[in-house]
């Protein structure tokens, strides 16, 4: 993990770009949003916000760019980002579905420190909301409430992101 604004090289070939924010608040605690294409019957439901770059973005701009479009979240400084893409494979039943040239995607992560007050947060200021709820929970909860395809990059997330979430908690 690196705070020093570390250079990506090209995603992975075969893997649609894209770039996630971890947003801890002043407890330690994560944002989460629960997907509003999925029904209350679906359990993995959470996820970090997360979306694919545009092409020549900026990967920590585009992070950024992601978080403010999907809960209207401005006010973070950086902690740090992970310093390789975290990839997965789409499962056979989605594959060549919504991104029909990928196999998967591979994702560039990015830690932030919440300088905000929770009223900034707004899911639906963008247009049709890509959250129905959102909520701050302890990281190391977050890969049990993911979908089993993208467990092992969010257990990557908080292995490398973990300090964070301990500096934060102890202020």
């Amino acid at each position: 993990m690196s705070k020093d604004g570390l250079a990506m090289p090209a995603s992975p070939e075969g893997y649609r770009p894209c770039a996630g924010a971890v947003v801890f608040n002043d407890d330690g605690n994560v944002f989460v949003g629960r997907r509003s294409d999925l029904g209350p019957e679906v359990e993995y439901a959470w996820q970090f916000p997360q979306g694919g770059l545009d092409k020549g973005e900026d990967v920590e701009a585009g992070a950024r760019r992601e978080l403010y479009e999907e809960t209207g979240i401005r006010s973070v400084s950086l902690l740090g980002q992970h310093d390789t893409w975290l990839t997965y494979d789409f499962p056979a039943e989605m594959q060549g579905r919504r991104f029909k040239r990928y196999r998967g995607q591979a994702q560039a992560w990015f830690a932030y420190a919440f300088t905000g007050d929770v009223t900034e947060i707004d899911l639906a200021h963008h247009g049709a909301p890509e959250f129905q709820q959102w909520d701050w929970v302890p990281l190391k909860t977050v890969p049990s409430l993911i979908v089993p395809f993208k467990r092992t990059v969010y257990e990557a997330i908080v292995a490398a992101f973990e300090p964070y979430a301990a500096m934060k908690s102890q202020g």
